[in-house]
């Protein structure tokens, strides 16, 4: 992918949809956006559960009512910090800020070193995140479609693929977790145990939820609820932008289903680029066990 091509923008190296990112918008991001103390960041590579944090964290400062989630499209309450709508939905918010963002640690604003913001990092397995971005290659008409799946997990493990290298991504942000107030959640332990997660996230952001609160985020945020949930589905982007009669934006929603596409030789191939990426990293994820 040496040449983007019109639906790529490349900055400092990294690709992005130019649909919805500009020069401008990254470099307020990175240069003119103030954190603030109160603001809390849901930090992801694509397609390891932004989503769904997205929707926790709006119900979890909602108290559980489903209101707002339900009448407010994700994008507009967690809002995108390196999306060229940025300035104007964060710029006048009240704290605290709840931020979505995808970017790598290198890019993200300076102003967070030293400050009391919260970023909660979510990791999914990296095989499910590269089967995720494949089927939504496929349906967003603003990222290059590739077919064959095969190739597709060599752009992945390349990083040639929206938003860089998953190894860089990860490894740079959990080199941050000493020195931010950092929350690391997985994709596997949000399915796993969704209300135990929550509670943890709750603690985390210092807000206690009464049960009947805490039951009711709970609910609204199963896949099955948000898989219907026209304001966090992305059925209100046009047809012609995603299509989801190709495939859901919220396609499945369970871990491990990288298993019926990967081939045991391309298991085996990504596996060892694992391994050699991942040898200094001192963190034992739900998927070193499979």
């Amino acid at each position: 992918m040496a040449d983007p091509g019109p639906r790529w923008l490349r900055y400092e190296g990294l690709l992005l949809p130019a649909l919805v990112h500009s020069a401008e918008s990254l470099r307020y991001a990175r240069l003119r956006f103030q954190v603030r103390d109160q603001d809390v960041f849901s930090i992801t590579y694509p397609k390891s559960g932004t989503t769904w944090m997205q929707e926790l964290l709006t119900l979890i400062h909602s108290d559980g009512d489903p209101q707002l989630a339900q009448s407010v499209p994700s994008w507009e309450r967690v809002p995108w910090l390196e999306q060229i709508t940025a300035a104007g939905y964060l710029e006048n918010r009240p704290c605290p800020r709840l931020v979505s963002s995808h970017l790598p640690c290198d890019l993200f604003p300076s102003s967070i070193q030293g400050s009391n913001a919260k970023v909660i990092y979510t990791m999914r397995n990296p095989k499910d995140v590269c089967v995720s971005l494949y089927y939504y290659s496929k349906m967003a008409s603003f990222l290059e479609t590739q077919e064959d799946f095969g190739e597709f997990v060599e752009q992945f493990s390349a990083g040639k693929v929206l938003f860089g290298s998953w190894f860089q991504h990860v490894k740079g942000w959990l080199g941050m977790r000493d020195r931010l107030r950092f929350l690391l959640l997985t994709y596997e332990e949000l399915h796993q145990d969704l209300r135990g997660s929550v509670q943890r996230i709750c603690r985390f952001l210092g807000r206690e939820l009464e049960e009947r609160a805490l039951d009711a985020v709970v609910a609204n945020a199963s896949f099955q609820v948000m898989k219907q949930n026209k304001m966090c589905n992305y059925s209100l982007v046009p047809q012609d932008i995603m299509d989801q009669r190709i495939s859901p934006f919220l396609r499945k929603g369970v871990p491990g289903d990288w298993k019926g596409h990967f081939t045991a030789a391309q298991s085996q191939a990504f596996d060892q680029l694992y391994r050699e990426q991942m040898q200094d990293v001192d963190v034992q994820f739900p998927w070193d066990e499979a």
